[in-house]
């Protein structure tokens, strides 16, 4: 059943016009979960769909919800690759419409385990400027925007668009000269920075969100002086010191 969502979107205030309504089908605790965004070409080239899978199934792994259009392409893939459990659909049609048709199965397990999201209602079918608004959404949604292939002119790049005026961070894979040459535009330009380690970049997030589930770390996260600490969780202080969640030096707690 398709439900209107009551509860307000903070992230969603960086739109140009907050939804009139948004309608959800799944689990709508995915959206407390600290949440990155993947975008990218429906054609992507082999190395595209190599890299987004390793990108979308690292961060969920580290507890990292996965954001994304639900098209074909980069976007199928980084859902999956999340999990259906780890990943949220935005849609540019009703929820009860499984489009693409070749998503469906993808869709319908999203919905039993991830969230579906759209500001349109059932029995809506896409159109070019529904596509529009539902990349504002993704991109607003996300920490941070993720285009694994882009070309100059495609939607992709009017969703980096959005990230740039949401003052949004936007990274990008690393291609060859003459493919994807969006991205690598925005290499040269310094708009977005480059993935080379999926580890070390995966780090940096999943720390995020271990630190989002515990007050605690998410305060020491803050690099707090050592007294500061104490006097606001003196208990945990010991506790987390001795389990080597965080260390102290030269008066400041950090998280480890």
């Amino acid at each position: 059943m398709t439900v209107v969502l009551q509860d307000h979107i903070a992230s969603l205030e960086a739109m140009r016009k907050y939804p009139e309504a948004l309608y959800y089908r799944g689990n709508l605790q995915l959206l407390k979960n600290v949440k990155l965004s993947i975008v990218g070409s429906r054609r992507p080239n082999p190395y595209t769909q190599q890299m987004t899978q390793q990108i979308a199934s690292r961060l969920a792994a580290a507890g990292v919800c996965i954001v994304s259009g639900g098209a074909m392409g980069v976007d199928g893939i980084a859902h999956t690759a999340a999990g259906a459990g780890k990943t949220i659909a935005v849609l540019g049609c009703g929820l009860d419409i499984r489009y693409p048709a070749v998503n469906a199965s993808l869709l319908v397990s999203i919905e039993k385990e991830g969230l579906l999201l759209s500001p349109f209602k059932d029995g809506f079918k896409t159109t070019n400027w529904s596509f529009v608004v539902r990349n504002e959404i993704v991109v607003a949604l996300g920490e941070a925007l993720i285009v694994t292939q882009a070309d100059v002119n495609s939607g992709s790049m009017r969703s980096v668009e959005y990230a740039l005026k949401m003052g949004k961070k936007i990274y990008v894979i690393p291609h060859r000269a003459g493919e994807s040459e969006g991205t690598n535009r925005l290499l040269a330009e310094g708009k977005a920075e480059a993935i080379y380690d999926i580890d070390a970049f995966v780090s940096q997030y999943g720390e995020a969100a271990r630190c989002a589930d515990d007050p605690f770390l998410e305060f020491c996260r803050s690099n707090p002086t050592y007294e500061e600490a104490v006097r606001s969780y003196p208990q945990e202080v010991f506790q987390y010191e001795l389990e080597g969640k965080i260390i102290v030096t030269a008066g400041r707690v950090a998280v480890l």
